[in-house]
């Protein structure tokens, strides 16, 4: 297994940016093949919180120790705060995430393009960017996964203070037309079933104690309706590090067509 630092240049953020990968164990030396023969590795993307960077699973998670043993790579990306959008007053995170990031990480990596072996993942603002990909791209993903995730911008957006919405106002635009948007959750959700597309596999969970417990509960209940496969999962837990280090275990244990090394 290997940990590895990327620092890149984004065509479309028009800056240098910066990510971290996690690579399977290459095969030893009198078994390795050419690259352009060796199948490319099935990928978890990887999404930080509102308040961390790209650095912050490493950190606080045993990320490395939980994916040794499996046939995956992580990529981990850095969006600042911009909650995985092109924002309105700021960069185009969601274009640079959605589109440019898969293609650089291919590009230096031996990542499967396949759907069946791409997954995204993510806590609080990165549980609602996960979604985000996999609702707005299932052709793209196999499964996805939200710890904890801010999934109803929506309705979070009116119980926020003012100097709150001063920068939510900055990355969404007018906040009254956020729902029904291509921001908000419920209405990707209700898009995705209207057309008829496969569905990714969604893992949901949330700590019962969690501020954002209510609106977990809420894009639940949507997306049961719509008969969306969800696993969902809560506890006894708040917005806290514990609980999405035990989390992102049970989520790789979730994840389909993930074989242990050996």
């Amino acid at each position: 297994m290997a940990l590895i630092q990327c620092n890149f240049h984004s065509q479309v953020l028009d800056l240098a940016s910066t990510m971290l990968v996690i690579l399977p164990e290459p095969a030893p030396a009198e078994k390795r093949i050419p690259i352009a023969q060796h199948q490319r590795h099935p990928t978890l993307y990887l999404l930080h919180g509102r308040s961390d960077d790209h650095t912050i699973w490493q950190r606080r998670t045993s990320i490395e120790r939980y994916v040794q043993d499996l046939n995956l790579a992580v990529v981990m990306p850095a969006v600042e705060r911009s909650f995985y959008t092109d924002m309105a007053v700021g960069l185009r995170y969601w274009t640079f995430i959605s589109e440019e990031l898969p293609i650089i990480a291919r590009n230096f990596f031996p990542l499967s393009e396949r759907r069946e072996e791409n997954y995204v993942a993510g806590l609080s603002m990165g549980g609602y960017g996960a979604f985000k990909l996999a609702l707005s791209h299932p052709e793209r993903y196999a499964a996805s996964a939200s710890l904890s995730g801010a999934l109803d911008v929506a309705g979070l957006m009116q119980t926020q203070p003012e100097s709150e919405q001063r920068e939510l106002k900055n990355i969404f635009g007018d906040l009254a037309n956020l729902a029904h948007s291509s921001n908000d959750l419920f209405h990707l959700a209700e898009q995705l079933v209207q057309s008829g597309k496969s569905q990714p596999k969604l893992y949901q969970c949330c700590g019962t104690e969690d501020i954002l417990y209510e609106s977990n509960q809420r894009f639940r209940a949507h997306s049961q309706a719509l008969g969306l496969e969800v696993t969902y999962e809560e506890g006894p837990a708040g917005h806290e590090w514990w609980y999405w280090d035990q989390q992102i275990q049970r989520v790789l244990a979730w994840l389909p067509g993930i074989s242990r090394a050996g």
